[in-house]
């Protein structure tokens, strides 16, 4: 066999493999009693609805607190509010456990089930350690899921995990969108057009 025909099929022997392992890889869709696209009316013993909100800059969403679970300190549960009212489309949960040890722990039990990460979502500092994981569920749905350790005061403190279905996720912005009339935003705010920073008083926009 000539040269370069071997270090083709060489290189071929050592892709194929790891694309069939990427693509058997498992998909996720629950945590802590929560799945992914089932109706928010099937936890009404796992949150506390009384403190259900449309979030401020996503209005297609509506958020609620979860009840205490074991192994985690607070949470929120996001449903879409215009497409499919009631449908879960992200879960939001940190974890009773603070501190980095317990974090990396997680993450190799997280690679083990779900494969290596495919996304460092942290800071080139560390005082923010996050990891993405992408997905295709089996009906082709994007599936994110990031776990994040934060040493950063200002920024929820402690290890967290957030499971995410983007594909259910944009149907409600878009439904949203169109029905809500031209010139607002997701968010349900008027859309000022180009600002004319000459009409701006900034003197009450800077800390003196």
């Amino acid at each position: 066999m000539k040269k370069p025909l071997l270090y083709v099929t060489l290189i071929a022997l050592l892709i194929i493999p790891a694309r069939q392992g990427s693509a058997e890889r498992r998909t996720p869709s629950e945590i802590a009693g929560f799945k992914l696209g089932d109706k928010i009316e099937k936890y009404t013993e796992l949150v506390r609805m009384e403190t259900a909100l449309p979030l401020r800059d996503s209005k297609y969403l509506t958020q609620v607190l979860v009840r205490e679970l074991e192994g985690y300190k607070s949470g929120t549960i996001e449903f879409g509010n215009c497409a499919e009212p009631g449908r879960i489309l992200r879960i939001k949960l940190k974890y009773a456990y603070s501190d980095r040890k317990f974090y990396d722990e997680l993450l190799a039990r997280f690679k083990k089930r779900l494969g290596k990460p495919d996304e460092w979502r942290g800071d080139p500092f560390h005082v923010i350690i996050a990891w993405k994981w992408s997905f295709r569920d089996k009906d082709h749905r994007r599936i994110s899921l990031i776990l994040q350790h934060s040493r950063d005061d200002e920024y929820k403190w402690g290890n967290s995990v957030k499971l995410t279905n983007r594909t259910l996720l944009n149907q409600e912005r878009s439904c949203y969108e169109s029905k809500h009339a031209k010139g607002t935003d997701p968010r349900g705010d008027e859309i000022e057009g180009k600002v004319d920073l000459k009409k701006i008083d900034f003197t009450r926009l800077v800390p003196n």
